[in-house]
């Protein structure tokens, strides 16, 4: 169906609300459009030829008063450290640091232990699976099908291991927030295809985003800080055996064409994962599933961070946010790195 993209927002498309010069005429016109789409009402081809006209003209208005900018001069969590971003200290965990405090990683490695094969009703059995699923929007299910595509060619890895590739387009994390959604309908289809249970779910990776930011940090930090959280507590109900989720944020999105999710906010979504995480650590921290930090993401785009990380234009498709062949492999690659090194995933990802 065609996305008015002026009113509903997804992560595979979206415009600004109105092109400079636009006539009152034509927003009145897209206003009863939308409307008849909120009814359930089908669009005739002239209603989808007008709009398609709209938005493109709208996404040329935007990317004119956004050129891409190869480096936007932000500091990498990783690389700020103690430093601060407008007033929030950087690193991925409390204090400037990018590792866990000792107390909350032991919890990690205690809940690492009980990932074990599990039959299809969630006993652990020595024939059973552990399934590691994604869960996100277009840009996470495009990294992790890369990622699955380097697994598969990878030696060493636990014959145990299932990946399942749960992230969706176009399925933000207000939407994946809501337990009744539709993307978790399709996530049974997924397991089931792949011979695998809810029960089986032991492991998961989020990239997770929502489209259209607009209002300073850190309203919109805030608020996704929330929507992860809430997509958290679906997947406890959901996977009753899930122990760790492994959470990343955006990568660079200087070259963005659209308003999808551009700079400074892709970086800012950095925050919401370490707010959501430093939460945690405050609280007991042994509870499932345990969080933390997946691979961080994010670099000042050919300015390359301290462990030598950049991203070009070439990195990038067409609408300088979804990531090209090339950029899907350079995440796909740090997500496979992690996963063979990290204390807490090393000993149920690896063979032993």
């Amino acid at each position: 169906a065609l996305l008015l993209l002026s009113f509903s927002f997804s992560l595979s498309a979206q415009i600004p609300v109105a092109a400079p010069g636009e006539t009152a005429e034509v927003q009145q016109r897209i206003a009863g459009i939308h409307k008849k789409q909120q009814s359930g009402q089908p669009l005739s081809a002239e209603d989808r030829q007008f709009i398609q006209h709209v938005n493109q003209a709208r996404m040329a208005a935007w990317a004119k008063e956004h050129p891409p900018h190869d480096s936007v001069g932000l500091i990498p969590l990783t690389d700020l450290g103690a430093g601060l971003y407008k007033g929030e200290q950087g690193g991925l965990y409390p204090g400037g640091v990018n590792t866990p405090p000792p107390a909350y990683e032991k919890a990690g490695l205690a809940m690492a232990r009980e990932i074990v094969p599990r039959d299809a009703a969630g006993n652990p059995a020595p024939d059973g699976k552990i399934v590691l699923i994604s869960c996100g929007m277009s840009n996470t299910t495009m990294k992790f099908q890369a990622f699955q595509k380097l697994a598969a060619a990878e030696g060493g890895l636990n014959p145990h291991l299932v990946l399942v590739d749960g992230a969706q387009g176009g399925q933000v994390a207000r939407i994946t927030a809501n337990p009744d959604a539709h993307y978790w309908i399709v996530d049974d289809q997924r397991l089931e295809a792949a011979g695998v249970t809810r029960n089986q779910v032991q492991a998961a990776w989020m990239e997770q985003a929502n489209p259209g930011p607009t209002r300073p940090f850190p309203a919109e930090v805030k608020d996704l800080q929330r929507d992860i959280l809430a997509t958290l507590h679906v997947m406890h109900d959901r996977f009753p055996n899930l122990k760790i989720v492994y959470l990343s944020s955006r990568t660079y999105a200087g070259y963005a064409s659209t308003p999808l999710n551009p700079e400074p906010h892709a970086y800012e979504t950095g925050f919401a994962v370490k707010w959501l995480i430093a939460d945690r650590i405050a609280q007991d921290g042994a509870s499932a599933p345990w969080i933390a930090w997946g691979p961080y993401l994010w670099a000042d785009g050919v300015k390359a961070r301290n462990d030598g990380l950049s991203y070009d234009r070439a990195d990038y498709g067409p609408d300088g946010t979804h990531p090209s062949l090339s950029g899907r492999e350079k995440v796909a690659k740090l997500l496979l790195h992690f996963l063979k090194t990290d204390p807490t995933s090393r000993p149920w990802f690896s063979a032993q």
